[in-house]
């Protein structure tokens, strides 16, 4: 009896071994870069990618709000570069984004949207992430001509807030939001020397981002003129190939 406990606690050994040596490993860490031009649509692929994978979205906007609703000591120091008139430093920025990125929801992987904007900002991302982190770019490809049309076109309801397209969407009446029949307007941002100057500072600052991670070997270039739902689908269908 005693021999055949000790058999079946043997094979119960054995089988555990096999079982545990067949497990997948944990997949790794990945952090995700959205990189695109103003009006690209990264704000909106990074809201869903962020619900399909389960990781969260942060962007510096996020980053920035949460720190000053919340007055933090990053807060507070980012208020007084504010305050000033004068841009928050890459130093500053960075200790936001470490310190978000510390948290418990991020042990998966996280998707950064707006940041880096520079090279040195991702040379010092690179330096930060821990060995084994998975970084993969995606890049949404557009012409200027496109994204002129997409920001420089776009016209805001000033009663409900909607939004429609003179070059895509364009109201049955011109002037006239077809939903509730307020005024729309363009916003003075949307103004198409604001957006061509948008353009200027992100193919001078952000840009060379491309062929940063391009270099790295890490860059997946996604065509970003197609419509919304299809640009999602071949976000998806590239990580799955990873």
């Amino acid at each position: 009896m005693q021999f055949f406990v000790f058999c079946l606690c043997l094979f119960m050994i054995c089988v555990g071994v096999v079982l545990y040596a067949q497990e997948p490993a944990n997949p790794p860490r990945r952090v995700l870069i959205l990189l695109g031009p103003p009006g690209s649509g990264k704000g909106t692929q990074a809201v869903q990618l962020s619900k399909e994978l389960g990781i969260p979205h942060i962007s510096t906007g996020d980053l920035f709000r949460d720190n000053l609703s919340r007055n933090t000591e990053l807060g507070k120091k980012a208020k007084t570069y504010m305050d000033a008139g004068k841009l928050v430093p890459d130093e500053l920025v960075l200790e936001m984004l470490f310190d978000r990125v510390s948290k418990p929801d991020c042990v998966k992987g996280y998707l950064l949207d707006g940041f880096p904007r520079t090279v040195p900002q991702a040379e010092a991302l690179d330096k930060h992430l821990e060995k084994g982190v998975q970084t993969i770019a995606l890049n949404l490809v557009i012409q200027d001509e496109t994204i002129i049309k997409r920001i420089a076109g776009r016209l805001t309801c000033k009663q409900g807030g909607h939004v429609a397209n003179r070059f895509f969407s364009p109201p049955a009446a011109e002037g006239v939001c077809d939903i509730c029949g307020g005024e729309l307007v363009q916003r003075s941002d949307d103004a198409p020397d604001v957006v061509k100057e948008r353009l200027r500072v992100y193919h001078e600052q952000t840009a060379p981002l491309v062929k940063f991670y391009e270099n790295k070997g890490v860059l997946i270039n996604i065509n970003g003129e197609n419509p919304p739902d299809i640009v999602f689908k071949d976000l998806l269908k590239a990580l799955k190939q990873l």
